[in-house]
This record gives C-alpha cells, structure tokens and sequence, in this order.
C-alpha cells in the first residue's frame, strides 16, 4: 500500500490471519479449521466491501496447506513479506506454537523498521482476535504490549472468542458484529499504516519465535559505547550523536532514532524484557566476576576506541572470556571518511577485540558486516542467539526444590537390625 490507496500491490494481500492448526478427530466432518476459514472468508467479504480493490483482488491470506509439524513454506514467507495487516488469531495453542511464533516475529520486523524510519507511532499494523478467550498470564509479552481492547467488538465476544459465537447458535448476531467490527479495525490499520515490503525468510528454522522459550532468560542486556555530540575527535560529524551516548544514531539520515532503541525493539520481538544501559555507566555490572547475570549485546562505536576510559573498558572485556556478552560494530556505508581515518578505526577496533578472533569467546560482527539498517537487523539476531546460548552454558544452576529427605541411619555394632 502507498498513500491513501487501498490496493496494497498487485497480488499483495490486505491482511494475514495467522492461527493454531488444531488436528481434526476422524469422526468430524468439519474440525475448528473449518470455523477458522468460515471467519476469513466473512472477514475477506466485509473487506471487500470497505475498500476500493478490485474484484477478484486478494483481500486476505489463509494458509491451509501446512498440516501440523510440515515445513515453512515460500509462499507463506512471502505473504508475511507483503501483507499490510498481521491478524493473529488468540487461543491457548497459538501462544505455544513455534510456527505462529516465527509469523508474528517475521512480521514485527517490518514494524519495527518502520519506527526507525518514521519515528515512532502509536498505531500498530497488528490487529489480534479472540479464537478462544486467553489469560493474561498466557500471554507472551508482544501480546500483552499491544493493549488490545477486545470487549470493543462486544462483550459476548470478549467472553466467548469467535469459537464461542460460532458454535452457540443463539449468539449468531454477535458473531456477525464481531467480524463485521474486526474487519473494520483491518481496514482502518492498513489505511493508517504504510509497511514496506519485507524479507522474505527461506530457512524456518533459523527464525526466532515472538513467544520467546521456556529456556530462554527472563531479561536481555542492550549496551552502548559510544560519544556524545560534547565528546568528539577530530573529524568526525555530529550528525550521528545527541547529548548522550544512548543516543548514537550510526545510520542517520535513515534512521530517525537511536542505534538502542531499535536494538532494543528487535529483542524486545523475542520476548526478552529489556534493559538498555551505557556501558561505562554500568560496566561493573556488566563486567562482574562469575556466572553471566543475562545475556548482553554491546553496541560499540569505534570513534570511542582512543579514549583512555574505553581503552580501560575494552582490556577489562577481554581479560576473561565472556562470550555471553555478544559486541556488534555497526558503521554506515556511506560515512564520510578518509581511507587512512577508517583504516586507523579498523585498527584499534581489531586491537580492542583481538581476544574475540578465539573460537568459543563470543559474538563479534566481522568488518563491513552491518552497514546498513537491513543488515544490522539480520546480524543482531546472530548476535543474540550466541550470546543466549553462552549464558544458558555459563550460567549458574539450581537443583529443583524437593522434599527434604533425611539420609539413611546406618546401625550400630553389634545392633540388631
């Protein structure tokens, strides 16, 4: 979609339901899949209906050709890439699918590359629907994020969820209002919202999950090197700096927001609970002895590597390994620099973090990896997922709580047993 149209491209659908498969028993002639298809095709309809597409145009996208456990297809990835409203569809078993995760996920990215380019908003291309009424507590935290009032579409369907009105025949009507209302929060999003087109991902499995994992830690770590806009060398432009290092902006003009806050949504979309910090602030934290607190990422900018403080930070980083602390060294292609200043830069960096060329000492983007936004986004889940799996192998364990049992007496001398 661009400007005001309704037609979000040729062959692009206007929205994407996203649901649980639920294994049909033999002796159904129509499982809840069924019911599922009979709600896109009322809400494919309305939106018809609401919109200027074309007759015969995609109004919606229903995958029902993966079965429970089959691949990812490209035909999937594709509609995610291109939809302009995610639906996900809320039941007990969608919040502990994998594949549903990953959906969710896929899309988020095109939001959040969205706030950085436009600054942030308060409206979301994410439109979720009751299936089955969920507790909050079910609910991972890119759903409880959202703040979604659903008794807005009726209070039976609050209760009830869209199963709920569809097999309870006398509440027929409300399940009438709820997709006809559904559809025109659908609409409204997509007129709202311009998504550009996304990645399309091939490879599945590679993709993290919105729902996070039962293994994964409850927090995440984003830190932050780097000068202000009263703290920098000679040569180098404060377009990309504010008042405090927090507010590093590597990729302006670009991006229209700081280097964190988008590392921090982009985790933020794993499930994590963030913490973002300036590292020189928090190093010791960061930098204690022992087992990994959490997992960390460290945006490092290199123009901060000549200074003394930095210099002490970086030995102490490389003193003992801690590979669960992942560092990235993003850089805009088209910065303004001479060879020689960037050669010097390449230098101290390989200097700062010679001890990361080691196998088994944690993440480091290689030169050149993250020159652009697109690419930072693809590197940081790389860094993420190795500083997760270096804090599960480092970090402390504890034995599960049980009943205390006292040990076996052993007899006596000479006592009858």
């Amino acid at each position: 979609m661009r400007g005001d149209s309704d037609d979000p491209g040729e062959g692009w659908p206007y929205f994407f339901l996203s649901y649980a498969h639920t294994p049909r028993n033999d002796s159904e002639i129509a499982g809840p899949n069924a019911w599922v298809k009979k709600l896109y095709d009322g809400l494919c309809a309305h939106i018809l209906e609401m919109t200027s597409l074309p007759v015969g145009a995609r109004a919606g996208f229903l995958d029902q050709g993966i079965a429970l456990g089959t691949r990812w297809t490209d035909e999937l990835s594709e509609n995610l890439a291109r939809c302009q409203v995610f639906v996900p569809l809320y039941s007990p078993r969608y919040f502990i699918s994998e594949q549903c995760g990953r959906e969710w996920w896929a899309f988020s990215q095109r939001e959040i590359y969205r706030r950085t380019l436009r600054g942030k908003s308060r409206e979301s291309a994410i439109v979720p629907a009751l299936w089955v009424p969920v507790e909050l507590a079910q609910l991972p935290q890119v759903a409880k994020d959202l703040q979604f009032q659903h008794a807005d579409f009726g209070e039976d369907y609050a209760a009830e969820g869209f199963y709920g009105l569809t097999k309870l025949s006398y509440l027929k009507d409300q399940y009438e209002l709820a997709v006809y209302r559904l559809a025109q929060r659908i609409v409204r999003a997509g007129q709202a919202i311009d998504l550009q087109e996304g990645q399309v991902y091939r490879q599945y499995e590679s993709l993290p999950s919105a729902f996070g994992d039962s293994a994964h830690p409850p927090e995440f770590d984003v830190t932050v090197i780097a000068r202000s806009r009263s703290d920098l060398p000679p040569g180098r432009a404060a377009d990309y700096y504010g008042d405090t290092p927090l507010e590093w902006n590597p990729y302006h003009p670009v991006s229209t927001r700081s280097l964190a806050e988008h590392a921090a949504d982009l985790v933020r979309a794993m499930n994590y609970r963030v913490i973002v910090s300036d590292f020189e602030n928090e190093s010791n934290r960061i930098l204690t002895e022992g087992p990994p607190i959490r997992p960390v990422v460290l945006l490092l900018d290199r123009w901060a590597l000549n200074s003394p403080r930095v210099t002490e930070l970086m030995a102490r980083l490389a003193e003992r390994r801690r590979p669960w602390i992942s560092v990235m060294v993003p850089r805009h292609q088209d910065e303004a620099i001479s060879p020689e200043r960037d050669q010097q830069l390449r230098d101290l960096t390989d200097q700062a973090l010679a001890a990361r060329q080691m196998v088994g000492s944690g993440h480091r983007s290689p030169d050149d990896a993250v020159p652009t936004l697109d690419a930072f986004q693809l590197e940081l889940q790389k860094a993420v997922r190795q500083a997760v799996n270096y804090y599960e192998a480092h970090a402390r364990t504890y034995p599960p709580k049980g009943p205390s049992v006292d040990p076996p007496r052993l007899p006596r001398p000479g006592s009858k047993t």
